[in-house]
């Protein structure tokens, strides 16, 4: 009885042995992660080094940028992607907010940065127009400045320019100035005749009303 007991605990104590034997953890590593003195494996530094954005980044290669001026809207952009450049946007350089859905149909005016060497990373901007249209002297499509407290001075813009300048809890309503009684659908293709509050008057909440007509037609 108790040599059949000792037998077993002998077995026992062999298996375990055996066990801690084939465990790899018991040698220091931590499954691949770390080297057989504890310290962290050079796969394990790299990933932590690029994590850390220490490698080199996208679009910092420089190269050049072609003058666009001129050329059509499409293949503009395709010659910037060519040269390296793939951040690539566009907008209305009448000031109208109209978008560029068929890029075909559209020429460059200008372009933000000019032409010459940047990085590839750069967001290259063309300022256009539709083929039919003449570029304005100075490019008018920057972004609307916010109307604050005070209320611009709108007349001639674009319906569409007006109302992002608008806070946009302003209730605005938009009439047509011809007395046809159209609707204003596309807000880019009509233009302020007049406004309620007038020019510098103060909003603080004021409901804005327009009158408007169509680009090429008189108020």
């Amino acid at each position: 009885m108790h040599k059949h007991a000792a037998t077993i605990a002998t077995l026992g104590a062999v298996g375990l042995l055996a066990i801690t034997g084939c465990n790899p953890n018991t040698n220091g590593s931590t499954n691949g992660s770390a080297d057989s003195d504890g310290r962290p494996s050079a796969v394990q530094n790299t990933a932590k080094a690029d994590d850390a954005g220490t490698g080199p980044g996208p679009g910092t290669k420089a190269a050049s940028l072609p003058d666009m001026k001129g050329k059509g809207l499409q293949s503009a952009q395709d010659q910037a992607q060519a040269a390296g450049f793939h951040n690539l946007a566009s907008h209305d350089a009448l000031g109208r907010g109209r978008m560029q859905v068929l890029d075909r149909n559209w020429k460059v005016c200008s372009q933000t940065p000019s032409h010459g060497e940047h990085p590839t990373g750069t967001k290259v901007d063309f300022a256009a127009v539709k083929l039919e249209e003449d570029c304005p002297a100075s490019d008018e499509g920057a972004a609307p400045k916010a109307a604050g407290s005070t209320m611009p001075d709108f007349t001639g813009k674009s319906v569409k320019a007006a109302r992002q300048a608008l806070d946009r809890s302003t209730s605005i309503t938009v009439k047509d100035a011809s007395g046809r009684g159209r609707m204003v659908l596309m807000e880019s293709n009509w233009q302020v005749c007049s406004q309620q509050p007038a020019a510098d008057a103060k909003l603080d909440g004021r409901p804005v009303s327009f009158t408007a007509v169509k680009y090429g037609e008189s108020c």
